[in-house]
């Protein structure tokens, strides 16, 4: 039997999702172990793919054009301005989330990185819950827990975790930029969410796809402002000359490393309009292990007791969040399905 369309895309966007997840990290590591330094260009580099997105929104615009042939004029933009705005907004967080995420990256390994940034599910949970009144059940408490003593017990093992060649300050400065960075994004998904509602517009997927390029180029501008005052562009041919592995494959690093992020965003979002946001998280969350796994052997990064603690505790506190929203669901349903078989009374006929 075939696969229908909507399986097709959910692998799609799986196999997409799987790749920024597990590649961007690893790539960004590659750069700074290899002579790479600049901060705020590893953090551009994390959205400046946006403009990969206008193929699937010019696909979608054609499609609505050879569908709506009697109108003469079909915008190839859906956004309006209330939902532009916030995507300017939530653009200019998550380029200073970028650039925090790439001063820890540069100074912890990409495992320790990938256990704390496991933590921001359970901060997610707690910030929607304040800004789009999601339920916080047990299970979302025991999450937030669990993922907070995992950080806890990354920082505890801070000593016989650094880098080679790093000083505790460096890596404790590194620990607490990717912890801020957890705790920014973490806030970005529901501000993002919230938006969606405030919008009075319908999202559809080509809505969302554009949400999401506008977000990234404001984003990429952000990052783009603090190249210019740090000077970056000054550097970069010298940096890419003196890159370890040879100029060529520094040019070959930096663009696949962009390419591989918009991957993530594409599939993330992809996710969550062909199946839902409890399987992208889901997706996410199962995919921890094996970016861990993979810093271990691509980097020969050390795997202490404490960090398989920390390991354990992140697995065990996704596992409690997502169980807790099935069951929340799963509950939600059946009262709906209930409400639904309710007789109809003559007064409200």
């Amino acid at each position: 039997m075939m696969m229908n369309m909507k399986t097709v895309l959910v692998i799609i966007n799986c196999i997409f999702l799987a790749i920024g997840n597990c590649g961007g990290p690893l790539m960004m590591r590659l750069y700074f172990q290899n002579g790479g330094e600049r901060i705020w260009f590893s953090s551009f580099l994390q959205t400046v793919g946006c403009p990969l997105i206008l193929f699937p929104l010019l696909f979608s615009f054609l499609r609505r054009r050879r569908r709506l042939e009697e109108q003469e004029n079909t915008s190839f933009f859906l956004m309006k301005l209330p939902l532009f705005m916030a995507s300017i907004v939530a653009g200019l967080l998550m380029g200073f989330d970028n650039y925090l995420y790439s001063y820890g990256l540069a100074y912890i390994p990409v495992s320790t990185a990938s256990l704390i940034i496991s933590a921001q599910l359970g901060f997610t949970a707690l910030f929607a819950f304040f800004m789009v009144k999601q339920k916080f059940t047990p299970f979302t408490i025991n999450a937030v827990v669990l993922l907070t003593v995992g950080a806890v017990v990354l920082a505890l093992n801070s000593d016989s975790d650094k880098l080679a060649n790093e000083t505790h300050k460096e890596y404790v400065v590194g620990f607490i930029m990717t912890v801020g960075a957890a705790l920014l994004y973490a806030f970005i998904l529901p501000l993002v969410e919230l938006s969606y509602k405030k919008s009075r517009q319908r999202i559809t997927y080509t809505l969302a796809l554009e949400f999401q390029m506008v977000l990234c180029f404001v984003a990429t501008c952000f990052c783009l402002v603090g190249m210019l005052v740090a000077g970056d562009f000054k550097v970069i041919a010298k940096e890419a000359r003196d890159f370890k592995l040879g100029e060529s494959l520094y040019y070959v690093v930096v663009v696949f490393t962009a390419i591989i992020w918009q991957a993530f965003f594409v599939g993330a979002i992809g996710l969550i309009f062909c199946a839902s946001s409890l399987v992208s998280g889901i997706m996410i969350s199962a995919l921890l292990p094996v970016t861990v796994i993979l810093a271990v052997i691509c980097f020969q990064e050390k795997f202490q007791a404490g960090k398989g603690v920390a390991l354990s505790l992140s697995l065990w506190g996704s596992v409690s969040y997502f169980y807790g929203q099935m069951k929340y669901e799963e509950k939600t349903k059946a009262q709906e399905t209930q409400l639904s078989q309710l007789p109809v009374t003559d007064s409200e006929t």
